[in-house]
């Protein structure tokens, strides 16, 4: 793993909190990141480049008291229609951010600058022809968009796609889909992944910023009521049967991202497959604490 070995020293467990557009904010960042989880959020959840100052502020503040808290990595959407993306990445700058997850396109504009900062990079990708492009501009680490993630996803078997990166990639790997305890996060790190992504159990937490109807029905769902659909932003997403059909919007194509079309309803209910683990509406403190048991009993019961 290329995650320095003062960031990693800092995790409880290998984990990142997903970023979720319209569901990661400050309070859901300061309680992960306490908890020794790498709390990440799309910067375009501050409404404003000024709001997102004020954000990193506000997280800075809450962490303050805490020793050694585990790292914050705010996610960039580095396509070429984010109009922010310039702004953004001079604020995170700014504040000395150690880590940064890009997505929906290459990372090799902004890895330059964030490496000449201190900055580690993570670069989400959905196909082995994106993971070779990340690779090429010089990420530190590759997040892995499988099926099965809630939001944005990707469409490759988890199983193939880690050893398919691991067989050509000596950086970080995290695991992105369907993982919502920690046995299926142990069996991410025995697959050769060295952090996963954990985003539908967070969202059902109550420090998050969905709405309380958001999460209840996230616990009466199961992953039989997820369905995949280019509806909101122009990409494959996970997103709830019951919101779907609901949804009076006329259709994306696929293939037509924009950042503002992600970024114009944040009220959408996305889910990945693991969300028929999410039982109850709960704070992140019980969700880590539980998380923690079932990682190390996996441990434990693993053959030596």
């Amino acid at each position: 793993m290329t995650l320095s070995p003062d960031l990693a020293a800092r995790l409880s467990l290998p984990l990142i909190a997903a970023p979720m557009t319209g569901v990661s904010g400050p309070d859901l960042m300061v309680a992960a990141c306490r908890n020794g989880v790498i709390g990440s959020f799309p910067t375009h959840n501050a409404g404003t480049v000024d709001e997102l100052d004020a954000w990193l502020h506000r997280i800075a503040a809450g962490l303050a008291p805490y020793d050694a808290p585990a790292p914050l990595a705010p996610n960039l959407v580095v396509h070429p229609t984010n109009t922010r993306l310039e702004a953004d990445l001079d604020r995170l700058v700014a504040h000395g951010t150690e880590l940064v997850i890009t997505s929906v396109g290459s990372p090799a504009p902004v890895v330059g600058r964030l490496h000449d900062s201190g900055c580690q990079v993570l670069a989400d990708v959905a196909t082995l022809r994106q993971a070779d492009k990340a690779i090429a501009a010089g990420v530190d680490g590759l997040v892995l968009l499988s099926a099965g993630a809630g939001g944005q996803t990707g469409h490759a078997n988890p199983f193939a796609f880690v050893r398919a990166v691991r067989d050509r990639f000596t950086g970080t790997i995290v695991l992105a889909g369907g993982i919502a305890d920690g046995v299926a996060l142990y069996a991410a790190q025995a697959l050769g992944a060295d952090l996963a992504y954990m985003g539908t159990p967070f969202i059902a937490t109550a420090e998050s910023l969905a709405s309380a109807e958001y999460r209840s029905a996230l616990v009466s769902s199961t992953m039989d009521d997820v369905r995949l659909s280019d509806e909101v932003a122009g990409l494959p997403a996970s997103l709830l049967a019951g919101w779907l059909e609901a949804r009076t919007a006329s259709k994306a194509v696929a293939g037509e991202f924009r950042q503002d079309r992600l970024t114009a309803d944040p009220s959408v209910w996305s889910a990945g497959h693991g969300v028929t683990l999410v039982r109850e509406v709960r704070a992140v403190d019980d969700l880590v604490a539980q998380v923690r048991h079932e990682f190390d009993g996996a441990r434990q019961l693993a053959p030596k």
